[in-house]
């Protein structure tokens, strides 16, 4: 599925005679030349004298194992050619030193030993975002060239938002998508799995904080017959669902150490062994992720595989809340106002200037995800042609003064996501199915989340996905 750049010309660093001839071969068989370095002052030589397009460097080049060397020939690189692509070879005991490299600018990392179609998926991947153009189109061009079906706005973070999705999408490059909850970021995944080489294949969707720990092989990686007392027949995991497509990974934040640890083994190697069985298979998917949560800040803490991190963030593009996209608000509620009014098969709606005004100082803390529940709320429980203010306030989530922003300042994330389950509650009588639905997230998700913020639940409503 991976389109194949034209010929490339690479410099191999490495000091192993038989990891370089290696290297040498695979690339040749692909349609690229390559040179060989066997030490820095090597490596330096050949850049100076010629041009490559990516570089292919090895991590030790002596007895000392610290990777001093290679941390300080990746910066003479860097100072030689700022933008010259740097993969970095590195084994599987000395991960945490690839990290340091991404960290000081290396564009990836592979593990030794290597699977050979996973290496030139990376190869190519990283010739394909370094010979692509910046993408420096207006919405309207945008729309022109591409799908992007659902993304509704104007606003010029969206919009660059939008130029990355389209430099990116026709690459392999695995893509992290940050945003607090509600600003789209599944529809950000769709966009790039329509736009991408992969779009006959299939956009499989996963959510991490779904999927207990116990469940997580099974799920993933699927189970052959046996495999447990209810496994009466083999089941297909998610990698191997998508297959040659796109693999959408939401809730990553809210994933265990052990099953990062599992997750980041695949990703590597694109094979992974269904539960119960001794055979391994093979993935070839492209990866996007996304999370409301801060990645970094687990990192610190401990709760995040750094290694992971940069596994899956060879491109990042962050969501902006509603709040700061406030000439998109309006745009957005006429628009749901037209599609929940045409679902419902309702007369056509409109919004009064103060209801328009209203909608614009809001704060929407639960997004563009918030709007369109409040605009929907409204619709259902208002007769009127001529939506006013007083309609919207009514059925907005958190209530209050119609003419006071519904978040107060100061304000926290997490108290703003604990107040919306307890409003939500409130409204759904403690039915937690019909929270968790309105709140669009899964019952397990929710449970979670109540238990956090110490919400009052029935725990002997287990949880599960509706």
């Amino acid at each position: 599925m991976t389109r194949l750049s034209p010929p490339a010309r690479i410099l191999i660093i490495d000091d192993d005679p038989s990891v370089c001839a290696s290297l040498k071969l695979l690339l040749k068989l692909n349609g690229h030349s390559s040179s060989i370095a066997h030490h820095p002052s090597e490596a330096l030589e050949y850049l100076t004298a010629e041009p490559f397009d990516l570089v292919m460097q090895d991590m030790n080049f002596s007895r000392n194992t610290t990777g001093a060397e290679g941390l300080s020939l990746l910066k003479a690189i860097q100072d030689h050619d700022p933008d010259l692509p740097i993969i970095l070879m590195t084994a599987w005991a000395t991960i945490e030193l690839a990290v340091t490299g991404i960290k000081q600018g290396a564009s990836d990392f592979v593990a030794k030993p290597w699977d050979n179609p996973q290496l030139m998926r990376i190869i190519e991947t990283n010739l394909q975002l370094s010979r692509s153009e910046p993408v420096n189109a207006n919405r309207q061009t945008l729309d022109d060239q591409f799908d992007f079906t659902g993304l509704i706005g104007d606003d010029p973070a969206l919009t660059r938002i939008l130029q990355v999705v389209a430099r990116v999408a026709r690459t392999d490059a695995p893509v992290l998508i940050l945003g607090e909850t509600g600003t789209g970021k599944e529809l950000i995944a769709e966009a790039i799995h329509r736009n991408s080489t992969r779009n006959d294949a299939t956009l499989v969707k996963v959510n991490l904080g779904g999927i207990p720990t116990s469940l997580f092989e099974s799920e993933m990686f699927g189970h052959v017959r046996g495999a447990f007392t209810d496994a009466h027949r083999d089941r297909q995991g998610r990698f191997a669902q998508a297959h040659q497509g796109t693999l959408f990974l939401d809730e990553l934040g809210d994933l265990d150490a052990h099953c990062q640890s599992k997750l980041l083994r695949v990703l590597q190697d694109q094979q992974y062994q269904p539960l119960g069985s001794s055979d391994s298979e093979h993935s070839n998917c492209r990866i996007v992720s996304a999370t409301s949560r801060p990645l970094s800040e687990l990192v610190e803490q401990g709760l995040f595989r750094e290694d992971l991190l940069y596994r899956l963030n060879l491109i990042m593009v962050e969501m902006p809340p509603l709040r700061h996209r406030r000439d998109d608000i309006t745009v957005l509620a006429r628009h749901f106002l037209a599609e929940i009014s045409a679902h419902y098969q309702l007369p056509d709606r409109q919004l009064s200037q103060d209801a328009n005004h209203w909608l614009s100082v809001q704060d929407w803390p639960g997004n563009v995800r918030e709007l369109r529940q409040t605009i929907e709320r409204t619709v259902l429980m208002t007769d009127q042609v001529i939506i006013e203010r007083v309609h919207l306030s009514d059925q907005s989530t958190l209530g209050g003064d119609p003419g006071q922003l519904m978040t107060p300042a100061g304000t926290t994330l997490d108290q703003m996501q604990a107040m919306m389950i307890e409003a939500s509650m409130a409204r759904h009588q403690g039915n937690i199915s019909q929270t968790a639905r309105e709140l669009g997230i899964s019952r397990a998700a929710l449970y979670r989340r109540m238990d956090k913020y110490s919400i009052a639940h029935d725990s002997s409503d287990e949880p599960g996905d509706d």
